[in-house]
């Protein structure tokens, strides 16, 4: 063989490595974005143009929400959500319509109240779809509930299962669940208990 030859091969060996070492990187790039946003992974990149559009979007959901100040909640603070979520669980049965606009506002002081921003709710899923993916299909089917709500257009079902819903985030975002795991109904009668046993 030529030295001409041997740069040449060397050559060919050196691209080929240096283009399976960015697949490579690329390969791990995805699985670590589809690990971390989970479901909403898959939401992104059905919404783009393109896979890697939707990892760009993703990325830069990670840049905005590294820029944020979040503030784990206190003790108290944590204590005052359970109760007000308790309490939001037990007015279900008297008045869904009127609880679900209650849970709406709840979920979103919490999320204030750790340091997300809460004006646009575009914007709002995607600063908590860094942390939070898992439990954002609940919480986008939640909201769309209450806004159908506002315009009288939820039936009662409907309504329990926003509550359901935002039960899901509000749990994840306190890190516990917020009360025990029976439903609105069960709590408003007594002899669920002596039931369930």
């Amino acid at each position: 063989m030529s030295p001409t030859q041997i740069i040449v091969i060397v050559l060919v060996v050196l691209v080929i490595a240096a283009a399976l070492a960015v697949a490579a990187r690329s390969l791990n790039n995805r699985r670590a974005l589809r690990n971390r946003f989970g479901p909403e992974y898959d939401r992104v990149v059905a919404e783009q143009d393109s896979r890697s559009a939707a990892e760009r979007e993703l990325r830069d959901r990670e840049r905005r929400h590294a820029e944020l100040t979040l503030t784990p909640l206190s003790p108290e603070s944590r204590a005052r959500y359970t109760a007000a979520w308790e309490e939001l669980q037990v007015r279900f049965i008297d008045s869904p319509g009127e609880t679900v606009g209650d849970a709406d506002e709840l979920v979103t002081r919490l999320i204030e109240e750790q340091g997300y921003p809460t004006g646009d709710f575009s914007d709002q899923i995607a600063h908590l779809s860094v942390e939070h993916a898992r439990t954002l299909t609940n919480y986008r089917d939640a909201h769309e509930i209450h806004l159908r709500n506002s315009r009288g257009e939820a039936d009662t079902e409907e309504l329990r299962q926003a509550v359901v819903h935002y039960r899901a985030l509000f749990a994840d975002l306190l890190g516990e669940e917020p009360v025990g795991h029976r439903t609105p109904e069960q709590r408003h009668h007594p002899d669920h208990d002596a039931t369930s046993r």
